[in-house]
């Protein structure tokens, strides 16, 4: 368990690190002298640096988790990089960025799981005026600033799907898409309409095949067969084929043709499986 704070070396370091690096905004990106590796953010090289110290004394089999990263929204005067547009990018990109489902440049197949610091400012913590600012809402419940939970677009064109702050999308979309709908504690595959049906197909060929995915409920007269586009049968056989390798890095990719969803997918009245079940 890492607790990982890009704005604490920020601060420290402003006049040599890129703040767009450090908010996982779009930047040139940063090689890494040891392993060659090029990074676009801050975090990442952070939490690579925790994988080269694992592997250093042998203990590459453990799994990493993020139990804290945040971003304060108001600081004293030397705590350079303070304040609430710098802590809505931080956390809306970290969001963004953890939902494409990829690991590190050093452990790509490995996603991140991720806990953002935190719900709630505190206001009686001790320390500088950072400490007591973390937070994404007041005690009163009121939003510090707006964080874009919403379908976004990211630096390569691919719709990212990120939780919604107010209703779920319908299920049922006029284009015959796949849409979403919030459930929490799981996470489900879908294509990624962007990639092109030949490349969608290949992965619903595989899946469906060699793969061992549950299709017969996209089969013509069964119940998710409709609506019959490639995109909506291919995220059907890519969750089916995800859920059946019980959600592991790197199942759910096919060749950049599918992505992570935290929200249940479905069309019409088709509902997605969960852990390999219906």
């Amino acid at each position: 368990m890492v607790n990982a704070y890009p704005f604490f070396a920020y601060a420290a370091n402003s006049d040599v690190i890129s703040l767009d690096y450090a908010l996982l905004k779009e930047n040139p990106g940063v090689v890494d002298s040891g392993n060659g590796l090029k990074y676009h953010s801050l975090l990442e090289a952070q939490l690579d640096a925790v994988h080269s110290a694992m592997s250093a004394i042998q203990y590459n089999d453990v799994k990493l988790v993020v139990t804290e990263t945040g971003w304060p929204s108001l600081g004293d005067e030397a705590e350079i990089g303070a304040g609430e547009a710098n802590a809505a990018a931080y956390n809306g990109n970290l969001v963004k960025r953890v939902l494409t489902g990829n690991g590190t440049p050093l452990r790509p197949q490995e996603p991140l799981d991720v806990y953002l610091f935190a719900l709630f400012n505190e206001n009686e913590k001790p320390g500088p005026t950072s400490e007591r600012n973390y937070g994404l809402f007041y005690p009163n419940e009121k939003r510090v600033y707006d964080v874009p939970f919403t379908l976004e677009q990211v630096g390569d064109g691919q719709s990212m799907p990120v939780n919604k702050s107010s209703s779920p999308v319908p299920a049922v979309q006029s284009d015959g898409k796949v849409s979403t709908t919030s459930t929490a504690g799981q996470t489900w595959c879908v294509a990624n309409g962007n990639a092109g049906a030949e490349k969608l197909q290949a992965g619903l060929d595989y899946a469906c095949g060699e793969g061992g995915a549950d299709c017969r409920p996209i089969q013509v007269g069964s119940a998710c067969y409709s609506p019959s586009t490639v995109e909506a049968h291919a995220s059907y056989a890519f969750n089916s084929y995800y859920q059946k390798k019980a959600r592991g890095a790197g199942t759910c990719d096919f060749g950049g043709a599918a992505y992570v969803v935290t929200q249940q997918p479905g069309f019409g009245n088709c509902k997605f499986p969960t852990d390999g079940g219906a």
